[in-house]
């Protein structure tokens, strides 16, 4: 880890201050509480096109920030409309590197030349990206490859931009009402997590197997599959899937074109992987879905995937099913049951707005579109107060994604009415249980019904002879008491200082000889004694409660 006084390092915090200084004050942040970060403060301009600044911006600064950019579009929870559309057209072309880096990438990684292990090699990439570049290749055995070589020197500089956001995400979490509200250290772990399995080509390759085995029952559909024998963390060679990208293809084109079942098979895939498999192609853009020769789809650049957990799952099926019966107020629930409230969520006018937003859509009939209504969900989540699971923004971004590509196809594509063709297979399979759920199951069966006889005569016996107890762990007893018993003691001690306060003053008035400075001498003893008493219990009373917030504040940060 290197030292936040590194050079490098500076200069990485310098161009971070910069983009908030620059952006603090514009409407990205309107009222977010970016405050501390500011030189000045000025009122929010709303100046749509600091949103394409802000992509520009992005994109000189290297890879972690395009792909910081491209994540945050997904996000609409977090940022207003404009700017996560500019995010979403943020792309990190950049000039490729040279041929000899690339042989000397693939050597190192495979141990072999690339002369030797293709008959035909091009030297000259297809696409440059910030990560890395394609090139075109024959195999020896004649077969048509894409290989994917990794940039020289981008996980470490990867590594080090994550250190420098990590440290900007702490603090903001701790410092600032914005990151209190949305959790930037959050939000940075799964930016880190999927940036991490988009430059682990091996995973990308176990990737491709995956899809290639959940489409495998749509045979419209097809998934270049990796060569493993030339596949390493820095190099993925993969079948070349020959065809256009599908927005390539104007209307001319689409003529000769069957677009009714290609979108139909393409969206009940991702209906059900996404449902049913949890398997989210987190990036399926136009520009990675392909129109092969021969009609059929080709699903490429598997680097962004990410992972649908059941409980995401089920309540995402409630939605759709929710949004289609017009039901505004289940959406509501739903949506409510998914999300983490935060403060000043208003679950009332949550709850109104949401039922207009179904309202609208559901107006439109069978055109409406899923991954539409749930970013516009979603949206209304986080201007409300309550935090959606990242996982249901980037389901809503796939889906929105993957409309652009069935309406261009098949203008005429209904998503509503193909829902609702696919929610019964949905939920069958939903409700299905694998071999080893049921072993499972079976195992659990098993131990219950060996275990009741005796765990029952054990009950009956303890009710017979009058020893059945039952324990309930809502509080600690012991500490409680103990409190109480502290409670009790200081509040004694208090009516007693009390009462010699009191004493004294009366025996004031009593007439003696013994006398302290003037005064009845029995008098100021008790005068003495309540003094003393009375320091000895503030005293007791302040080291307590420092001893107990310093247990607290080590409770709230246990070191490690």
């Amino acid at each position: 880890m290197k030292s936040p006084f590194d050079p490098s390092t500076a200069l990485r915090y310098a161009a971070l201050a910069k983009m908030l200084v620059r952006y603090g004050r514009s409407d990205l942040v309107s009222g977010a509480g970016f405050d501390e970060f500011l030189v000045e403060d000025e009122r929010p301009t709303g100046d749509t096109s600091a949103a394409d600044s802000l992509a520009d911006d992005l994109e000189a600064m290297g890879p972690t920030y395009v792909k910081l950019g491209q994540l945050l579009s997904t996000r609409v929870d977090l940022l207003p409309p404009a700017y996560t559309e500019a995010l979403t057209r943020l792309q990190d072309k950049v000039e490729p590197f040279p041929y000899e880096q690339v042989q000397q990438v693939f050597e190192d990684e495979l141990g072999v030349s690339i002369r030797h292990a293709f008959a035909s090699f091009e030297q000259t990439p297809m696409a440059a990206a910030s990560l890395g570049q394609v090139h075109r290749a024959v195999l020896p055995s004649g077969k048509e490859v894409v290989v994917k070589v990794q940039r020289p020197g981008v996980r470490e500089v990867v590594r080090d931009d994550m250190e420098a956001l990590g440290r900007i995400a702490a603090f903001a979490d701790e410092h600032t009402d914005v990151g209190r509200r949305y959790g930037f250290g959050q939000l940075l772990t799964q930016f880190r997590r999927s940036l991490a399995g988009e430059l682990d080509y091996q995973r990308e390759a176990a990737n491709l197997v995956r899809l290639g085995e959940l489409t495998a029952d749509y045979p419209r559909l097809v998934v270049p599959q990796p060569v493993r024998d030339y596949t390493s963390s820095r190099v993925l060679t993969m079948d070349l899937i020959p065809g256009r990208k599908v927005t390539d293809i104007g209307a001319l084109g689409l003529l000769d074109v069957e677009g009714e079942p290609l979108v139909r098979e393409l969206f009940a895939a991702y209906l059900r992987m996404i449902l049913v498999d949890g398997f989210l192609h987190a990036d399926p853009h136009p520009g990675n879905v392909l129109l092969t020769p021969d009609g059929r789809l080709g699903l490429i650049d598997l680097g962004m995937v990410a992972t649908v957990p059941p409980r995401v799952q089920d309540k995402i099926v409630k939605l759709l099913l929710a949004i289609g019966e017009a039901d505004g107020e289940e959406v509501a629930t739903v949506l409510a049951s998914m999300g983490e409230p935060l403060e000043g969520y208003d679950a009332v006018q949550f709850r109104d707005d949401v039922a207009a937003l179904v309202s609208r859509a559901v107006s439109l009939g069978e055109q409406v579109q899923a991954g539409a209504v749930l970013m516009e969900l979603s949206r209304l989540s986080g201007v409300h107060g309550l935090r959606p699971p990242p996982e249901m923004t980037m389901v809503a971004k796939a889906l929105l994604n993957l409309d652009q590509v069935t309406k261009h196809l098949d203008p005429n594509f209904a998503p509503a009415a193909a829902i609702r063709e696919n929610v019964a297979d949905i939920m069958g399979s939903g409700l299905a249980v694998s071999a080893s759920g049921l072993m499972a199951a079976a195992i659990d069966a098993k131990e219950f019904t060996a275990n009741f006889p005796s765990r029952a005569n054990a009950i009956m016996e303890n009710l017979a002879e009058g020893s059945f107890s039952l324990r309930v762990d809502a509080l600690d007893e012991a500490r409680f008491l103990h409190v109480l018993q502290r409670l009790a003691n200081r509040l004694t001690m208090g009516i007693v200082m009390a009462a010699l306060v009191v004493g004294a003053a009366l025996m004031m008035q009593v007439p003696t000889s013994n006398r302290i400075l003037g005064y009845p001498a029995i008098a100021m003893v008790f005068f003495l004694l309540a003094a003393v008493g009375g320091a000895a219990l503030v005293a007791s009373i302040v080291r307590s409660d420092s001893r107990i917030a310093r247990q607290a504040a080590a409770d709230r940060d246990p070191k490690p």
